[in-house]
């Protein structure tokens, strides 16, 4: 006979105590993630933001309406339970965060229907009349680009033409009329995945073709520019006639906002150095001219003993400054990054005037906010996640603990606190670097690794020497008194870009990245967001997506074959250097290809390597790629091969490419990319790795309304 244990009394059977134990340890997390939103409380609002771009992002990544549609619905829905069926805190932030994700994909649609325009769907030449908006001197293409506003009818009533130096007629200036024969285009898409995508900026702007003159353009009546362009075009001119070439297209950018003038090896070496941000009017550009005008109208305005009696000077000084940097704001442009730093400047000089604490990381968000209600597209912008990042990363930097205990400032000798001074520059420029990396590595493909040390010196010198300088000469100009300053300024430019010549040139002073998954970045980014909004060591958790994307993106492959999408360009990619199809290829393609296969140095010709076989009319290459052979064939020219040879060559062919359409016959073992095919893709980045794969543009399009491809 067996006995068995009776059970305990009042003890509830084993899956009660079950439940029992899970519903414990519920509300256990629950209420500690109460606890950590409570302690978070103060970073929480600038989440709304953060949610608000990413209803954005989602719609740019997303390419189906349809998946729109869903990413409305799952907001809502996120926002709905977060509102009803959460509790507390943490309810109401998933509430809000959705509900700001879903209004953001939502305004960004409306607004790129609302923004729609007529444009060209095929090439055409014809002779219009118009109206001159807009004049940019590309001192770097030795071009002028004029937006016009056509009245002809059959034409979309926004045009872009781009004139050579020597064929610009007098009299070109925003107000003009003109008439002119040229070859129109719609906006060019993407040309390689990963590229820059024109066609989405035109179509935000309203633009409806690019194109050339085909003969002399005609000035029915000569514009004077009007307003602000008319100060600009000044500002210009004036600057061009006291300083060399090279520094005043730096002086010009600095003080019009226009980085057309700068030349293209300055430019480069701006980029390779780490200095490009300089010439963006930002935060920096404003701080200087709002805290200039401030100081200089305090100082000027307490002379007076009645006004200092009378009056509250720092309101008043408050005042100017804020006038100062709308002003500055409205003459360069009104660009992105000078929007958002001059919303945080008025914000900080109101929380001055009213005797109140700023609170910086708010300021952040709610610059980003104003902009994007505006001008939601921005967020796909470089210009915008970059100025964003730099300026959060700072603020993220002088939050902490570490950094507000080595870098606050405390009454000590000198020497210590020009060392302490100094430690906070080589910080914050390491800081916004590490930032600014994944960015430029994705827009890009490539990022200065010797920024920090180039910005201890640049920084400084484009603050207290060549803005100042520059602004004191073009004041006291009118006086005739502006020469000694132009010098100073002249000098400190000539700096500034030995400086930048000298950091480009050195070995290794880029890091290069042919391609980034999107999702890599996305972790990037979201990662550095995380670590950048909390205060406690819940920051610490976005260091987790952070290294999950950045070992992706180093992991990514390298593509083996590049395609343009008419097909008249094409690259083998062979150990990271791009082999080029065609031999008289423009600098524009080569830097292109060079850009997507992260090589730094100009391309080489494919028909230079001893694996291939090339004439005037086609090359036959054999590609390596991890142990296996691909041969390919690729058209040279229009000429007519022979049928019978060229469909043989298909047949013992891997992949053929061509610009023109090839006939029925042309059967290649795996992939045939001719005319007809690529006007469906787009531009192309192949993979031929143990998994084959195509990158196209068109895929990563899809169907927004600025896509061009044939469905």
């Amino acid at each position: 006979m067996q006995w068995t244990s009776a059970p305990n009394i009042g003890e509830a059977p084993l899956p009660q105590r079950a439940r029992g134990y899970w519903k414990a340890r519920y509300f256990a997390a629950g209420e500690g993630l109460e606890k950590l939103l409570e302690a978070e409380r103060t970073q929480l609002p600038p989440w709304v933001v953060v949610g608000f771009g990413s209803g954005i992002a989602a719609w740019f990544a997303l390419g189906d309406p349809r998946q729109w549609q869903a990413m409305l619905c799952l907001g809502a829905a996120l926002g709905l339970a977060g509102f009803v069926l959460g509790s507390g805190r943490s309810g109401r932030s998933l509430g809000w965060f959705a509900l700001a994700a879903t209004l953001g994909c939502a305004l960004v649609w409306a607004r790129s229907i609302l923004v729609e325009q007529p444009r060209l769907t095929r090439p055409t030449v014809t002779q219009f009349a118009g109206t001159v908006k807009s004049v940019d001197h590309l001192v770097a293409r030795e071009a002028t680009r004029v937006l016009i506003s056509s009245n002809t009818p059959g034409l979309p009533p926004w045009l872009r033409l781009s004139i050579d130096d020597d064929k610009v007629p007098p009299g070109i200036a925003p107000g003009a009329v003109i008439q002119v024969r040229a070859r129109l285009a719609p906006p060019p898409p993407m040309a390689l995945p990963g590229t820059y995508d024109f066609a989405r900026d035109a179509w935000f702007r309203g633009l409806g073709g690019v194109g050339k003159p085909l003969g002399p353009v005609t000035v029915v009546r000569a514009g004077e520019g009007r307003g602000l362009d008319r100060v600009r075009a000044g500002l210009r001119q004036h600057i061009e006639q006291r300083l060399d070439a090279g520094p005043a297209g730096i002086a010009v950018a600095l003080a019009t906002g226009d980085q057309n003038g700068v030349g293209e090896e300055d430019a480069d070496a701006m980029r390779r150095s780490g200095l490009t941000h300089l010439l963006s009017v930002s935060g920096l550009h404003i701080a200087a001219v709002v805290a200039f005008a401030m100081l200089v109208s305090l100082k000027l305005l307490a002379l007076s003993e009645r006004l200092a009696l009378r009056l509250n000077l720092v309101l008043v000084s408050a005042g100017v400054a804020a006038a100062a940097g709308v002003g500055y704001t409205m003459l360069t442009g009104a660009q992105v990054p000078t929007v958002r730093s001059c919303v945080a400047a008025l914000l900080i000089l109101g929380g001055i005037a009213l005797g109140r604490d700023a609170l910086s990381m708010r300021l952040i968000a709610t610059g980003a906010m104003v902009v994007l209600l505006f001008r939601p597209e921005a967020l796909a912008g470089a210009s915008f996640q970059m100025s964003f990042a730099a300026v959060t990363a700072i603020v993220a930097l002088h939050s902490t603990r570490l950094a507000r205990r080595l870098l606050q400032r405390r009454d000590e000798d000198m020497v210590a606190r020009t060392g302490r001074a100094l430690l906070g520059i080589v910080a914050t420029g390491l800081a916004v670097e590490i930032a600014l990396a994944p960015l430029a590595l994705y827009h890009f493909h490539r990022a200065g690794l010797y920024g920090v040390f180039a910005n201890i010196v640049a920084i400084p010198l484009t603050t207290f020497v060549i803005m100042p300088s520059e602004a004191a000469a073009l004041a006291l100009d009118a006086v005739g008194w502006g020469q000694p300053f132009w010098w100073i300024c002249s000098l400190a430019l000539q700096g500034l870009l030995l400086l930048a010549h000298a950091v480009a040139s050195t070995s290794g002073a880029v890091a290069l990245l042919p391609s980034m998954p999107g999702w890599a970045f996305a972790l990037l980014v979201a990662g550095g967001i995380w670590l950048c909004l909390w205060n406690t060591r819940l920051r610490l958790a976005g260091l987790v997506p952070i290294a999950a994307g950045g070992l992706a993106a180093a992991l990514a492959p390298s593509p083996d074959l590049l395609v343009t999408g008419d097909g008249v360009h094409l690259a083998v990619v062979d150990r990271g250097t791009p082999l080029l199809l065609r031999e008289r290829t423009g600098d524009y393609v080569r830097s292109l290809m060079a850009e997507a296969a992260g090589f730094d140095g100009d391309p080489e010709d494919l028909g230079s390597r001893p694996y291939s076989a090339c004439s005037r009319d086609a090359c036959v290459a054999l590609v390596r790629s991890a142990g296996t052979e691909w041969r390919l064939l690729a058209t040279r020219s229009r000429t007519f091969i022979e049928w019978r040879t060229f469909t043989r060559a298909c047949a013992e062919s891997d992949i053929v490419v061509a610009d023109r359409r090839l006939p029925r016959a042309c059967t290649p073992r795996w992939l045939k990319l001719d005319a007809s095919a690529l006007r469906r893709t787009g531009g192309l980045a192949i993979y031929l790795g143990s998994k084959p794969r195509v990158d196209s543009v068109a895929g990563r399009v899809g169907v927004h309304p600025w896509a061009q491809f044939e469905r």
